[in-house]
């Protein structure tokens, strides 16, 4: 039996309310499944956050990852996601129940994450190596692209403030909700091909690899173009001075490794920056300092 740390099982009741109370409930049990199914002994459980996430070890030796989660929209999207890229920069799956919020993943070893190095210049060559081989178009996922959202369905959520706010941006100003609209209206038109994205590609979610040299984990399954997809490396780990300077060196690393459009990832930062701040706002009531972000993106695109 595994005891779950107060902070977890107070996060799984905060997110999921009565469906998150009846999972915990029921979590020996569920555990005790997968135990019996996959022939596996559980380790101690890495830090937890939303799932329960640990090494494990299967009857024939091979070192594997359990991860279980309250079954929802974003638990069938991830396990979607990852379904979708089938191992292509992604952390591979080797077997899942869906229904029961159940995935048995690959052991990525080392798995030091990707904010370890030192080199700004080597983080930014090792993100683009694995953008490139997770590249997926969506005519390679078939009928899984229907599950997930697309860039456009994310952008309405900045129609969600002024109703929040009856009529008003509260801490957002109103330029900055405009601005982000208008180029959320200009850029979703005129997209490249469209792909299936990881969505939350920072830092922690790379990790070293044998496989591969990384391997990404954790994708949230978003359909846009690549541009989009290096935004929260942009957003991540950043430095208390010297910020436009750091974020020059991203955007020009990544443009030219991927042969990305620089105006387009500018302008899609921007407004997915003030989308994140919405998101926070939304959820704790204040902007967390992420109103810095879309200050930078403007002055950059106005160089």
């Amino acid at each position: 039996m595994i005891s779950l740390p107060t902070q977890f099982t107070e996060t799984i009741m905060g997110v999921h309310k009565e469906a998150g109370r009846l999972w915990l409930d029921s979590f020996d049990e569920l555990l005790a499944d997968c135990e019996a199914r996959w022939s596996l002994k559980v380790l101690a459980p890495f830090p937890l956050s939303y799932n329960f996430v640990a090494p494990v070890v299967l009857k024939d030796g091979t070192n594997a990852v359990l991860k279980l989660g309250v079954p929802g929209v974003e638990w069938q999207r991830e396990l979607a996601a990852i379904r979708g890229f089938a191992g292509r920069g992604m952390v591979q799956l080797l077997d899942a129940d869906e229904e029961k919020g159940m995935m048995l993943l690959e052991r990525i070893m080392p798995g030091e994450t990707l904010d370890k190095l030192s080199s700004e210049d080597e983080r930014i060559q090792c993100l683009a190596d694995v953008i490139k081989r997770m590249h997926t178009p969506i005519s390679r996922v078939g009928k899984l692209a229907s599950r997930f959202p697309t860039i456009a369905d994310w952008a309405v959520g900045l129609e969600q403030i002024r109703p929040h706010f009856q009529g008003g941006t509260g801490l957002i100003p109103e330029q900055m909700v405009e601005q982000a609209m208008q180029w959320y209206k200009k850029l979703l038109p005129t997209q490249k091909e469209p792909c299936l994205l990881h969505g939350d590609l920072h830092h922690e979610n790379i990790l070293r690899a044998e496989r591969e040299p990384w391997l990404a984990i954790d994708p949230k399954g978003l359909i846009g173009e690549t541009e989009y997809e290096v935004i929260p490396f942009l957003l991540n780990h950043l430095p208390e001075d010297g910020l436009e300077e750091v974020m020059k060196q991203r955007v020009d690393g990544l443009t030219k490794a991927l042969s990305l459009q620089k105006e387009s990832v500018l302008a899609w930062a921007y407004c997915h920056s003030v989308l994140s701040a919405w998101w926070f706002i939304e959820d704790f009531g204040a902007d967390g300092g992420r109103l810095v972000m879309p200050r930078v993106f403007e002055r950059l695109l106005n160089e």
